[in-house]
């Protein structure tokens, strides 16, 4: 049960963060002076470190001192609770920035915490929608489905006879996370000063950002709206209905999804015709969030899909959600369909383009080690032991080599891709990731040439066109009674004015042969005098 205690404030809870901190660290160095030791290191030196070693182990947990620095880190985050739990599963995909043995043991943090009692779990939900929840729902199960660090979920009936979830943030869950995003954000910055190649301050800032758009669930009732509109004609994915009027910050009411997980036996006992099915609308589901709508589940994980009955594929748990950009989202659908055509040359130069050098960062090599690995993989790929979702994550890794840092999106990418591939090779074992993604990717990306979506994205830009076709005649205007002016003037150089009259003349000149073009020459044309009376005004 979980006993509600008043959250710590900033100063104490600094302390203890800072407490943590300084007990890994020392920890850290207790276990690798004890590795040198066993490998037989000797000296003046050692001697010191084994001493100083000696003094810090006895303020230390002597059962956690003993296990590897990884599993020092994993345990330290659970005991600093929910906001550090969150971040250890963002940073257990920072393959990029970590070495593989920390984001490896980061994969194993514990996110199920004690439960709300069922009492106070209906007291909430009476404080966020103001009536009591016995009168709001005919009935709601005492027994959780779920109580992870975050929120708390049962499932209930309203009195239309629904089958519902009810998804109730814990108490006090606002308050801690606000205080360790304040937290979190001084040590990016102090971090940022020794570290700058891990680039800790941009890591931290956006953890802070997605994790606080967990704590409002009226985000994700947008999100799961948003989602169900994008696939309003891809028959067999299913986003659960959200019951707006049974739902506030805290407290979200949606729709049951009946369905058993994909890695159930249940799931794997079905027809070979219907996992087909499901690896198809996988693959079209995922490649249509990334590189169609460039907003895309960022939480991905077999716990977060479900197997429906006609072998459908349901989606839960959309709190956490990615964003492409136009332009982002263009270049990582490049990239992924260079990947599953085989041309590594582009495929490395497209992922390049996503990366940001740090200080010290190599573009060239990297660029060139992404190539050669894209290369070694399409040669002898084997998708049972290296996917082409791991294939990405190998090509994201090399960015930590070569200090390259990935938007934190690129990531979330990553894990999407490694889930539905993982999901993939349960249901079918040994299936071809890239075989089944081309057809979906292909048609994507021939649709990037259709006429008519090419005229809508020529519209999108139409309100400045128009803004400047109304302003191009005082442009030029403009531009010709200042030139007038600047050739009257008596030069302070006599060849200054020769220089200006010449300049005068090659304007008019070039802008009555652009205005007379037809098109949206004018606008070029106010802009071509403008910017030769600037370069005049400067020479003079």
């Amino acid at each position: 049960m979980l006993v509600e205690k008043r959250v710590p404030g900033l100063f104490r809870r600094l302390l203890t963060t800072l407490h943590h901190i300084v007990a890994l660290g020392c920890g850290g160095y207790v276990r690798s002076v004890h590795k040198r030791k066993k490998n037989g290191a000797k000296g003046l030196r050692f001697l010191i470190a084994r001493f100083s070693a000696f003094w810090m182990r006895l303020f230390l947990d002597r059962s956690l001192t003993q296990q590897p620095f990884p599993i020092q880190l994993r345990v330290r985050l659970e005991r600093l609770g929910p906001t550090y739990i969150k971040l250890g599963q963002i940073l257990s995909l920072r393959e990029d920035i970590l070495p593989r043995s920390i984001t490896d043991e980061l994969k194993n943090l514990l996110d199920r915490l004690p439960v709300v009692t069922y009492e106070r779990y209906l007291s909430l939900i009476e404080e966020d929608l103001g009536k009591p929840a016995l009168s709001l729902f005919a009935a709601v199960d005492p027994r959780p489905l779920g109580s992870a660090s975050i929120a708390q979920t049962h499932r209930a009936t309203t009195y239309q006879g629904d089958q519902v979830i009810i998804k109730v943030v814990k108490p006090g869950i606002s308050q801690i996370l606000k205080r360790d995003a304040t937290l979190l954000r001084l040590l990016g910055g102090v971090l940022q000063i020794f570290l700058s190649q891990y680039q800790p301050r941009r890591v931290l800032r956006e953890f802070c950002e997605y994790t606080m758009r967990e704590v409002d669930l009226r985000l994700e009732a947008d999100n799961a709206e948003t989602f169900a509109a994008n696939f309003k004609d891809m028959k067999g994915v299913v986003f659960p209905e959200i019951y707006r009027k049974l739902s506030g910050k805290n407290v979200l009411t949606m729709q049951f999804l009946d369905g058993v997980r994909p890695d159930s036996p249940a799931a794997q006992a079905l027809p070979e015709s219907d996992r087909d099915r499901l690896i198809d609308l996988g693959a079209g589901s995922i490649i249509r969030m990334l590189y169609q709508d460039g907003f895309f589940h960022a939480d991905l994980h077999p716990g977060n899909l479900l197997v429906l009955k006609d072998a459908d594929c349901g989606f839960i748990d959309l709190g956490m959600v990615g964003r492409f950009d136009d332009e982002l989202r263009r270049t990582m659908m490049y990239y992924y369909y260079c990947l599953v055509i085989g041309d590594a040359e582009n495929a490395a130069r497209y992922i390049a383009a996503v990366a940001e050098p740090a200080p010290g960062g190599n573009p060239t090599a990297f660029r060139r080690a992404v190539e050669d690995l894209s290369r070694r993989w399409h040669r002898s790929a084997n998708f049972e032991d290296f996917s082409l979702a791991q294939l990405i994550m190998e090509s994201v890794s090399l960015g930590g080599q070569y200090r390259m840092y990935f938007p934190v999106e690129m990531v979330l990418m990553v894990k999407a891709l490694v889930t539905f591939e993982g999901v993939g090779q349960v249901l079918k074992p040994g299936f071809n990731v890239a075989e089944v993604s081309k057809k979906h990717i292909s048609r994507l990306f021939m649709n990037q040439f259709n006429p008519l979506r090419l005229a809508k994205e020529s519209l999108r830009g139409a309100p400045e066109v128009v803004d400047a076709l109304v302003k191009a005649p005082l442009l030029v205007t403009e531009g010709l009674r200042f030139l007038e002016k600047s050739t009257r003037k008596p030069p302070d150089n006599p060849l200054a004015g020769i220089r200006g009259t010449l300049f005068a003349g090659a304007c008019m000149v070039a802008a009555a042969i652009l205005v007379a073009a037809k098109g949206p020459w004018p606008i070029y044309s106010a802009l071509f005098v403008v910017s030769m009376v600037l370069a005049l005004r400067r020479g003079e």
